[in-house]
């Protein structure tokens, strides 16, 4: 499906638009893109309809619908192309520097014919933005001072992204006769919040059939390089690559390139010790041979599975998301692995959105998807007003309580429980905006930072927030977003000290745009004993389903079931909620 790329399309005409100071537009485009990212079927069989039929797509008015089938049946959208003559500035990579929309990218252009990132940091350096009408020597410097994040950001992509590319080339090399196995390698088999590039592996005995079946892959815009048992395409700007190896060395070929090399270093050694030898092509017993003058040379005695490779040096086949060597093998030495959450542990989700405030769906909607996707109970949360939220969409103290008996009617005759709750602000000060009256009256608060993001170290703002003794999830705690925005500075282990004190749950934002908190962050606050709470931040069904990002990224934290609150069932749930 073309659905992502046409949505692309779409975010990035609404960005022209905005930055050439067109009103109103750029808003419609924006919801559109969201609705075609999420629309469940190929917009292209639409489009073989006509406007009419793209049209029916919930906020895809006549104008845009006419556009998409233009560029299903052209490939390009006239308008656009022109908007992109009028513009000619990398806006995508602009604006993924803090600070820079897609009006400062206008601005900036028109005034000092700034193109791409090198421009910008050129001007910055300068001392030529402060000059410009509307900005000033500390924009500059915030300005300056971003470039570097936005230049990484610009080499890596997104898991969330990544993920479905790799995920729909195993279907297709899965289904190819002469594979025995395929699977992802490298960081993303990791669940690293961003990837290079893709990396997957196929077992097979016919290496060129395997690359010709990656070739003739649909999702391929083009080949980079292909020989007999390695390839290199692009798709959707992001890079795979694919190597093929015989069945018997498949499991020390998936051992070694999903690395890391920390990990790996840590294993060859312990081989070293042990009279061995590991490589991508297997482990070896060397100890009688006098010089390794080949890389398969000794006693093979390990390579076709990954758990034998793992045998052989005397560990269990650790989940991908450990291998960071960060102590993990230690860990299996003395036998104190965790046994990692997973996502059939979770029971519900305590941070969801509806159409009261930002989300796409009813009360009732988001609770029926809920019980469809086995939860035990569901909790909604829309925003409450206050400082940072986008589109001013947050509900008044009035409109909260309105939306009590909402919830109560939708709870009366549901499959499972139904909680109310509310997503916070939590200003600069560490403050709840929210009156302590009404949070009182809720059965959920997450408290969220959601405005001054990215100005300097914020740990006492966010344990302020968690010792607020309303508060039960600090939300997305540093606000980032990932390739976007760095987010705030947080001592981490400060931060999850003072949670576990206050028995408030730290989330673990599961949107891929976010991730947040990290893996890293995770790790702290088990340490710490502070709860963890993995949810979705969902604003439409589709996106409870991103639950397994959270989960991997909580796994990559050595978080157990245990650690989790939303695994927990609803009596112990309700207890840690004071209800």
């Amino acid at each position: 499906m073309r659905n992502d790329e046409i949505a692309g399309l779409l975010a990035e005409f609404a960005d022209r638009l905005e930055a050439t100071g067109v009103e109103y537009k750029p808003s419609a485009y924006r919801r559109a893109a969201e609705n075609v990212r999420e629309y469940p079927g190929a917009i292209e069989g639409l489009a073989a309809d006509g406007p009419d039929a793209v049209a029916e797509i919930d906020r895809v008015g006549d104008a845009i619908a006419a556009k998409i089938v233009e560029y299903v049946d052209t490939g390009e959208i006239e308008e656009l192309a022109e908007l992109r003559a009028e513009l000619p500035a990398d806006i995508e990579t602009l604006t993924r520097v803090e600070g820079v929309g897609p009006k400062t990218v206008g601005t900036l252009y028109e005034e000092l014919g700034v193109e791409t990132l090198a421009d910008l940091e050129a001007a910055a350096e300068a001392g030529e933005i402060q000059e410009v009408h509307g900005f000033g020597p500390t924009t500059e410097e915030n300005i300056a001072e971003n470039v570097a994040f936005a230049r990484e950001a610009a080499e890596r992509t997104r898991l969330g992204d990544a993920r479905p590319v790799a995920e729909s080339l195993l279907t297709h090399l899965r289904a190819h006769e002469a594979v025995d196995r395929a699977e992802t390698a490298g960081s993303i088999r990791r669940w690293r919040d961003t990837v290079g590039d893709v990396d997957v592996l196929a077992a097979s005995a016919d290496g060129p059939s395997v690359i010709d079946q990656f070739r003739a892959w649909e999702a391929v815009d083009d080949v980079i390089e292909a020989g007999d048992q390695k390839a290199s395409v692009r798709v959707d700007g992001v890079r795979v690559d694919l190597r093929v190896v015989v069945p018997d060395e498949f499991g020390a070929a998936l051992q070694y390139f999903t690395g890391s090399m920390d990990h790996n270093v840590v294993l060859r050694n312990r081989a070293i010790d042990r009279g061995l030898k590991l490589n991508e092509y297997g482990v070896f017993d060397v100890s009688d041979v006098a010089s390794e003058t080949d890389q398969r040379v000794g006693d093979r005695v390990a390579g076709r599975t990954e758990a034998g490779v793992y045998d052989a040096l005397g560990l269990p086949a650790f989940p991908p998301e450990l291998r960071e060597g960060t102590g993990e093998i230690d860990a299996a030495d003395d036998g104190e692995l965790p046994e990692l959450v997973t996502v059939g542990d979770v029971r519900g989700d305590l941070h969801t959105h509806t159409e009261w405030s930002d989300g796409a769906n009813t009360i009732r909607e988001m609770v029926e998807a809920a019980a469809a996707a086995g939860y035990d109970y569901h909790c909604v949360t829309d925003h409450a007003a206050g400082p940072g939220v986008f589109g001013n969409v947050g509900l008044s103290e009035d409109e909260l309580r309105d939306q009590i008996a909402a919830v109560e009617d939708v709870a009366a005759d549901a499959d499972i429980a139904v909680y109310h709750g509310v997503e916070a602000n939590v200003d600069s000060d560490g403050d709840v905006t929210t009156d302590d009256d009404l949070l009182a009256e809720l059965d959920v608060v997450v408290a969220s930072p959601h405005s001054t993001l990215g100005q300097g170290e914020a740990t006492g703002r966010l344990v302020g927030a968690v010792e607020h003794p309303a508060v039960d999830v600090l939300g997305h705690p540093t606000g980032r977003l990932i390739n976007e925005r760095a987010g705030l500075s947080v001592d981490f282990q400060r931060l999850a000290e003072a949670t576990a004190a206050a028995n408030t749950a730290l989330e673990v934002n599961a949107n891929p745009a976010r991730l947040d908190l990290h893996g890293e962050a995770v790790r702290a606050a088990v340490e710490a004993g502070a709860p963890v709470a993995v949810d979705t931040d969902a604003h439409s069904p589709p996106e409870l389903d991103n639950v397994r990002y959270g989960v991997r990224t909580a796994r990559r934290g050595w978080a157990e079931p245990g650690d989790v609150v939303n695994t927990w069932d609803d009596d112990r749930l309700r207890s840690f909620l004071g209800l």
